[in-house]
């Protein structure tokens, strides 16, 4: 063998060694890589088992929540309400009985309040019961609120489901919130509108719920324009990262509350 035939075997040898060694390099990295990715995943499992743990707890959180709902709810259904259903009957008795006009305005101021507290009652009940958190479930109610408040005056009431998907769920806050909002305007506009008509109109875009309250009367008043029932139903609809507008002050009022559900 000559010397060149040698050189040429030692860059053989060489280059196969550079070769192995560049592969050996590539299975080094491939399997650093490998590891790397088995690690990402195994971290990436156990934070999806802890988030899967976290929420399974807030749901049972939820759950002992509801079930404590309800278990007030219908304490107070069974032992509130009987009680005042008795005061009720005994102060009818009483009134009967009664033969002195002053005694009787007296039980019949008692009559009038112990209605009140029935229908605050009532009021509580519903926002505590978990079963009508759906946005038909509120507009079913808003409109037999408003109607059970207004047959007493001369007001006529008028309402409007636009796009309404009855079983869209919605959170116990706003459902209560949006009530109070709409006995603050319905109030309103009883006292100080002197209108004909209202009009009740609930709109649904996809997740954006409005409610719009119309009334026929002489509109807001400067010195009503301020009120604290206003400044109310902004701040509650504030909290609920929602908007309170007035859309027309006079003649007639428009109110609409607008939120994201």
């Amino acid at each position: 063998m000559n010397y060149l035939d040698r050189i040429k075997i030692t860059y053989i040898i060489a280059i196969i060694v550079m070769m192995l060694f560049i592969v050996f390099i590539i299975f080094i990295v491939l399997m650093y890589n490998r590891k790397q990715l088995l690690y990402i995943k195994e971290k990436q499992l156990k934070e999806a088992e802890h988030q899967n743990q976290l929420l399974q707890k807030e749901l049972e959180k939820q759950k002992s929540i509801e079930q404590e709902r309800e278990r007030i709810s219908h304490d107070m259904h069974d032992d509130l309400g009987a009680g005042i259903s008795a005061l009720k009957l005994q102060a009818e008795f009483l009134k009967q009985k009664a033969k002195n006009d002053d005694l009787q305005s007296d039980i019949d101021e008692l009559l009038k309040t112990s209605e009140e507290i029935n229908l605050s009652m009532r009021e509580m009940l519903w926002s505590l019961n978990s079963g009508n958190d759906t946005l038909g479930s509120f507009i079913d109610y808003a409109i037999q609120y408003a109607d059970n408040f207004l047959k007493r005056t001369k007001i006529k009431l008028w309402s409007e489901s636009i796009d309404i998907i009855s079983d869209t769920p919605i959170s116990t806050e706003l459902r209560r919130n949006m009530f109070l909002c709409l006995k603050e305007a319905i109030n309103n506009a009883y006292k100080h509108s002197c209108a004909q008509s209202l009009k009740l109109s609930f709109l649904q875009e996809n997740n954006v719920f409005s409610m719009k309250i119309s009334d026929d009367g002489v509109g807001i008043q400067h010195e009503h324009s301020g009120g604290n029932g206003l400044r109310n139903m902004k701040r509650r609809m504030k909290e609920q990262n929602g908007e309170c507008q007035i859309l027309k002050e006079g003649p007639g009022t428009q109110i609409l509350f607008k939120t994201t559900i």
